[in-house]
């Protein structure tokens, strides 16, 4: 079972996200990584002579299918890269959590939108927090964001009063609540949406563990809105990565005179996208609808054409993730998505994303 092997990976000395990727991505899969010898693990990019015998030495000393039974003994559901339901767009960033544990309901990846902000926000902060994500709600976009204090709470608050789905990606197990005050949130989030971690049950809450979970707030959305910010603060973290991802980022303008403000400002400057209002904000991100509309396709159409079509879908995907999902190559998909887009059938974002139009 290639979910046992995700789980064996992870337990070698000096096989982190980055390394896993690496080597799922060089072998057919992981269970073939794990019978690959000495020399086949050195070519994958990363790793050496030396950490290539310490995967020899530890793939003796390890049982994947009794690990995969103890990971899944405490009864907290996880998904791997392996399992159908992982979040496609999260498998697009360089490091991808080779666990990702949850509480809630999964119920879907679509239509994602991550809201972050400082803990101390101003009236104003809050009071658009709130009514931005209550609107992305009601919209039928699920608010992601990390269960801190201040924006972050407002943003889940707010998608909940929405009526819609809400995310928190947290720095701790998904069995904990931090901080302390949101237990009661925790559960109405639980009622409406994910309590999602890459850290394994009991994790208490650790100084380096939130801005590593920042990656996983960016890489599962297509957008990311930045509320309010100091010059430092994790959500230009978690903003500055999205933009690596190739994600769009917005911000909400402020004051000159609001410390708040400054990391947003700065955001502006380097090139994000300024929300002016609730409309403006949905007509960036586009309305999802609720239900596929019936579409004739062109009768002229080739195989290929219609093989593209039915692959994409409302969120952007990636021309690779395209290529891997059609098993077209590139030149080709790059060509026939071109006469695609200039007949209107096609949208085209920045970083070769594309969409249904």
């Amino acid at each position: 079972m290639e979910r046992a092997y995700w789980v064996a990976w992870l337990g070698i000395p000096g096989i982190g996200c980055h390394r896993l990727k690496r080597l799922a991505q060089h072998f057919a899969s992981l269970q073939q990584a794990w019978q690959a010898s000495v020399a086949a693990l050195q070519e994958v990019e990363g790793i050496g002579s030396q950490l290539a015998l310490t995967i020899s030495q530890a793939r003796q000393e390890r049982d994947p299918e009794a690990l995969l039974a103890l990971a899944e003994k405490p009864g907290i559901p996880f998904l791997t890269p392996g399992d159908a339901d992982y979040p496609a767009l999260l498998w697009e960033i360089p490091d991808p959590p080779g666990l990702l544990y949850w509480r809630g309901h999964l119920c879907g990846w679509e239509n994602l939108v991550a809201m972050v902000g400082t803990r101390q926000p101003s009236e104003y902060g809050r009071r658009w927090g709130m009514k931005l994500a209550k609107a992305l709600a009601e919209a039928g976009f699920t608010v992601v964001s990390g269960l801190a204090m201040g924006v972050d709470r407002v943003c889940h608050e707010g998608a909940l009063q929405g009526g819609g789905k809400t995310m928190a990606v947290v720095g701790t197990g998904v069995d904990g609540v931090y901080p302390a005050e949101h237990r009661a949130l925790v559960e109405a989030i639980c009622q409406q949406g994910l309590i999602l971690s890459e850290y394994p049950p009991g994790t208490p809450p650790a100084k380096e563990n939130f801005p590593r979970r920042n990656r996983i707030i960016a890489g599962l959305c297509r957008a990311t809105v930045v509320i309010e910010a100091p010059v430092k603060s994790g959500a230009l973290i978690t903003a500055y990565l999205a933009n690596d991802y190739n994600r769009d980022v917005y911000v909400l303008p402020g004051s000159l005179d609001q410390p708040q403000s400054q990391g947003c400002l700065g955001l502006v400057e380097k090139g994000a996208s300024v929300i002016l209002g609730v409309e403006d904000l949905l007509q960036k991100l586009g309305i999802p609808a609720k239900a596929e509309v019936s579409t004739v396709l062109p009768a002229e159409w080739t195989a290929l054409e219609t093989q593209i079509w039915q692959s994409l879908n409302r969120d952007p995907i990636s021309i690779d993730r395209l290529a891997e999902v059609t098993g077209i190559e590139i030149h080709q998909l790059t060509t026939t998505l071109l006469m695609m887009e200039l007949g209107g059938w096609v949208q085209q974002y920045p970083g070769m994303r594309y969409t249904r139009a």
